[in-house]
């Protein structure tokens, strides 16, 4: 596997290729901790994970607790041995945000390149699995790409979550939420309901979100195959909008319909955008 060719970030996330099927395997278990000093509100955990999954708990504490779980596989004694010497994880923390990562045999950070030699072959196989209690009121920004689900619970502040190829699950969030993946659900409950812009995406899976009662939005829906449901009483669907595009040199105007719906709940406000290629979009109140 040479590196140019494998690793490259693209949109809501990193690309990373197929895993082969091992005949040799090491584990090993992580245990890492970081305190926080200030205002849990204005401290930010961040996650650039590859392959495996992500769990995050929220708590009433000032501490950061790492839980972590790494298993390098390869086809051979030495290309095993030479994955754990090679592989490693890195443990940044400035004033109150801590960033975990992949540092070798490449830095899974966005905008990161390859270390070492362009033609330097990777031969060996990796999964980490990250469980992580955090204090309640953080902010996360947590991505993965392979073999894992992200699950999220009880964690008050802003959500930033990326996903490609399986789920995304939400419970007792309060915080503004960008949920993103491509092939997996989205499913979110919120115990209060952001006071600011959220936006929930996949290709191919249903979008699930459950709100308070006293939901006030404007809500965005765009779906090639599939429609949107709700049990909110009430809901108005708006006249579609039509935006001005450019002036062409003789003065006239190039207008584009908009092709999304929005529906106004109570009283409307915060804009919610909701999109899915191959699903439909539930938006419920949370029981």
């Amino acid at each position: 596997m040479k590196k140019t060719a494998l690793f490259f970030l693209i949109g809501a996330g990193i690309l990373y290729p197929p895993q082969k099927v091992d005949s040799q395997e090491f584990t090993e278990h992580i245990s890492k901790e970081f305190s926080l000093t200030g205002k849990q509100t204005e401290a930010n955990l961040f996650i650039y994970n590859i392959s495996g999954f992500i769990k995050v708990e929220g708590y009433a504490g000032n501490k950061v607790i790492f839980e972590i779980d790494k298993t390098i596989s390869a086809e051979n004694t030495k290309s095993l041995e030479a994955g754990k010497k090679e592989f490693r994880l890195g443990f940044d923390m400035v004033h109150d945000s801590i960033i975990a990562y992949i540092a070798e045999p490449f830095d899974s950070r966005p905008h990161r390149h390859w270390n070492g030699s362009d033609n330097q072959e990777v031969e060996y196989n990796f999964n980490v699995n990250f469980t992580v209690k955090v204090p309640e009121g953080m902010n996360l920004h947590i991505s993965t790409v392979n073999d894992g689900i992200i699950s999220v619970n009880n964690v008050f502040g802003a959500l930033h979550i990326n996903n490609v190829n399986a789920e995304i699950v939400i419970k007792n969030a309060k915080g503004p939420t960008r949920a993103h993946t491509v092939n997996g659900d989205v499913i979110v409950t919120y115990l209060s309901n952001p006071a600011e812009e959220s936006s929930y995406y996949t290709i191919n899976g249903n979008i699930d979100v459950s709100y308070q009662p006293d939901l006030s939005a404007e809500v965005q829906f765009k779906s090639m195959n599939g429609d949107l449901f709700t049990n909110f009483q009430g809901a108005e669907i708006l006249p579609a909008t039509v935006n001005k595009i450019r002036e062409n040199r003789d003065g006239a105007y190039v207008y584009k319909l908009n092709s999304s719906t929005t529906v106004r709940f109570g009283k409307g406000g915060r804009l919610f955008k909701f999109e899915t290629l191959n699903g439909n979009v539930y938006i419920k109140i949370q029981s």
